[in-house]
């Protein structure tokens, strides 16, 4: 088995287990079902980054955090479909991905779970957390949107091939326009009072980012 086989294996695996753990009555069939066209979706051809291997990337962070959540199985979901539809040259995906989402579990979750998955990948949109109805649910929000950063503050050699399949997937824009808006995308974030909402990756890992997007900035420029 190659190592793209063993990722959509293990990640096939994990899916199974976290949606049985909600609707303990679903069957294997649609677990399959679901699965499948998640896994078509994360293999689609304009997809460098948001592929298979970021939901590897974000289920190794899920591992050192999810004695943090108060509800791992609705978390996990969100990360599976966050970026169910990703098409580059759209504006609106992370609103797709949530109706998607939605569409596609609201047979084996309730209308609160479902909901709540839905405002999930929405602020994924602009990684601000809304407030949501709890604490628990902030808590657990804040930390689906620090997993998905994570990567900012990767090693700089993986924070290049991260940048660099980002420039892949938007490829249709012209390298000029391509740098003035990532350089904006860049400084944006760094504008903000911190990268990472949670005190666990705060602690951990908002220096090493910040460090990586002042490092990208120069490197566009150059």
């Amino acid at each position: 088995m190659d190592d793209l086989s063993q990722i959509r294996a293990d990640l096939g695996s994990r899916f199974a287990l976290h949606i049985s753990a909600i609707h303990s009555e679903i069957d294997q069939a649609s677990i399959h079902v679901l699965w499948q066209d998640l896994a078509a979706r994360y293999s689609e051809t304009q997809r460098a980054y948001h592929t298979l291997s970021h939901l590897q990337q974000l289920f190794g962070q899920f591992e050192k955090i999810k004695h943090h959540l108060y509800e791992p199985d609705i978390i996990a979901l969100g990360l599976y479909y966050h970026d169910v539809i990703y098409e580059p040259q759209r504006s609106d995906n992370e609103l797709k991905s949530a109706e998607y989402a939605v569409n596609a579990l609201h047979h084996y979750l309730d209308a609160t779970q479902c909901q709540h998955i839905y405002a999930l990948i929405m602020m994924t949109a602009s990684h601000q957390r809304a407030k949501l109805a709890s604490h628990k649910k902030n808590s657990d929000a804040a930390f689906l949107l620090d997993m998905d950063l994570s990567v900012l503050a990767a090693p700089w050699h993986e924070y290049q091939q991260y940048a660099q399949a980002i420039r892949q997937e938007y490829q249709h824009v012209a390298p000029a326009e391509y740098q003035a808006g990532r350089v904006a995308l860049l400084k944006g974030l760094l504008t903000r009072p911190r990268l990472y909402l949670s005190d666990y990756y705060y602690k951990r890992l908002e220096m090493p980012a910040r460090d990586n997007l002042k490092r990208e900035v120069i490197w566009l420029a150059s």
